[in-house]
């Protein structure tokens, strides 16, 4: 297969121990980031933008995309880890806003930030709230615009969003109905889809009626590949699938870990859906601050199936 040209993995959560080889906090072999990287760049990706899940995950990010000029960062707090906030919200906030200015034109974006009411066991709706409030305040402070993340909490989000009239971004992840997603697009925002967009029918006929121009994608990594109990697997060419695979109890450097979802399973979204890419106008959409403050798309995308 012709790898893709030109595109962009807009959600890679690089700085996550599977990347180290480690899972659920046993090592189970041998760093392979770089390796993880290379399929990458050698499926067509030219760009990824790493997300910065908390504050210690955002500066990782950011040493990450310091030594690789195709490499981007978010910054920010993850909704479910926002009691991290709790001790010192002051210097907490601070050091966000020291990580973002000391990553000048690395730092994109603000987030992954927004609300999560499928695990407020890890921290309660009204802590979510609050600091992403803060957060919000934080990307018109430093005229960025946002990673959001929103789990069965879109009513409250757009409330939110609503007080804050300059926001846009990019609603990543998104798995809810299509009155919500155009509710985000009527914001500003865009809709960011992965293997967690595709997961029942429903899903696929939201996915289809969104509009094209508003659409970007990810994977969302490790997390989030398009597993075969989701509508959308069926979808892919077997041809398709990497052949490379191994469990991580038997790693090797030359693959791709079972279960184990990275940048280069990107194509899979794309020819599940079948879309047709043109290449992107100039150098100048290579970043999501630009693409979201001057509506430039990573990605044109001049056909995109109705799925059955």
């Amino acid at each position: 297969m012709s790898p893709l040209r030109r595109f962009i993995d807009i959600g890679a959560n690089l700085t996550d121990a599977m990347y180290s080889g480690i899972y659920n906090g046993t090592r189970k072999h041998e760093g392979d980031l770089q390796q993880v990287l290379q399929r990458s760049w050698s499926a067509g990706l030219k760009k990824i933008i790493i997300t910065g899940g908390n504050l210690k995950e955002s500066q990782m990010a950011l040493s990450l995309a310091t030594n690789d000029e195709r490499l981007f960062t978010t910054v920010g707090c993850h909704p479910t880890r926002c009691l991290e906030f709790d001790e010192n919200p002051t210097t907490y906030l601070t050091e966000l806003k020291k990580t973002i200015e000391s990553g000048s034109k690395k730092v994109v974006a603000v987030g992954e930030c927004g609300l999560d009411y499928d695990r407020i066991q890890f921290c309660p709706k009204d802590i979510q709230k609050k600091y992403f409030e803060l957060q919000l305040d934080l990307s018109t402070t430093c005229n960025l615009p946002l990673f959001l993340h929103c789990r069965n909490a879109a009513q409250d989000v757009i409330e939110i969003l609503s007080r804050h009239k300059n926001a846009c971004g990019v609603v990543h992840s998104f798995d809810g109905r299509i009155e919500e997603a155009q509710s985000f697009i009527d914001m500003n925002f865009f809709i960011g889809l992965n293997g967690c967009s595709l997961k029942t029918e429903e899903n696929l006929k939201t996915v289809a009626a969104l509009p094209n121009d508003k659409i970007l994608i990810e994977t969302d990594c490790p997390w989030c590949e398009i597993r075969p109990t989701h509508a959308g697997y069926s979808l892919i060419s077997k041809d398709n699938f990497f052949t490379n695979t191994v469990k991580k109890e038997k790693w090797k450097p030359d693959c791709a870990v079972k279960s184990r979802n990275e940048p280069a399973n990107i194509r899979y979204f794309f020819l599940t859906c079948n879309i047709n890419l043109q290449e992107v106008v100039s150098d100048k959409s290579l970043t999501l601050l630009q693409l979201l403050k001057m509506k430039i798309q990573i990605l044109y995308v001049t056909s995109f199936m109705k799925i059955q």
